[in-house]
């Protein structure tokens, strides 16, 4: 056999005990549902509020966060608190617009090995801490009236795709979604409707889940008329 052709012995890898991993799973599962339980018992008195997502590495100089500061403020202008996920960037700008407005905080942390810790604009009882991201993420979608996204990366967009997937599929009641940043998510949209859309993988429907704008007064009146609208879906999302 040749140099380039050599064969590769495939050594199989050693078993694990699993009945150890059975145990550990039994575990998982008492961990996981104690996370939802202190997340319902204590969201569900929260009241109405609007979902920020975005980049956990915004800088306060930036415009974004400056921008994330005003949304927040219309959103306690018009009724809402503000669900971020706690940390710092566009999630301490959303705390910070509430805390300032008078508005409530919400911080749905989630513990990392690097760059995410709760931001000092969160209310002290309305700081939440998270093990696992799915369960932080049905918090951020069960108790939105709405969803306004600011400019981010990975993680925003699996937010915010994931939770059009949910109404695009009827999981979960419909919900207004406002993308902030017109420069920042033209260039997306522009694909998702020449390439998604084109070759017939979302319907023409689905562009109409979403409003794109640099406004943040127009931003909170799309979620408000959206109500006026539909005031049967002004309750946290059950049937999720």
């Amino acid at each position: 056999m040749s140099e380039n052709n050599q064969s590769i012995e495939i050594v199989a890898p050693e078993q694990r005990n699993w009945s150890n991993v059975k145990a550990e799973n039994a575990w998982t599962m008492f961990k996981v549902i104690s996370e939802f339980v202190d997340g319902f018992e204590r969201m569900a008195k929260i009241g109405p509020c609007i979902s920020i997502f975005g980049s956990a590495r915004t800088k306060p100089e930036h415009p974004h966060y400056q921008l994330a500061v005003e949304v927040a403020k219309q959103c306690v202008a018009a009724g809402y608190g503000v669900i971020t996920g706690g940390g710092p960037g566009i999630m301490e700008a959303g705390n910070r617009g509430a805390r300032e407005a008078g508005g409530k905080s919400v911080g749905l942390n989630i513990e990392l090995p690097m760059e995410q810790g709760s931001n000092p604009y969160v209310d002290f009882d309305k700081n939440f801490n998270f093990n696992y991201f799915f369960v932080r993420k049905v918090m951020f979608v069960k108790y939105a009236q709405g969803f306004i996204v600011m400019p981010g990366g990975f993680g925003t967009l699996d937010e915010l795709f994931e939770a059009l997937t949910l109404v695009q599929t009827k999981k979960i009641d419909k919900v207004p979604f406002v993308l902030m940043g017109v420069a920042y998510w033209s260039g997306l949209i522009d694909w998702i409707k020449t390439s998604m859309l084109g070759e017939k993988l979302i319907n023409a429907v689905d562009l109409d889940l979403f409003l794109l704008t640099d406004n943040p007064e127009e931003a909170v009146q799309h979620v408000a008329k959206f109500y006026e609208k539909n005031p049967q879906y002004v309750r946290p999302n059950f049937t999720m």
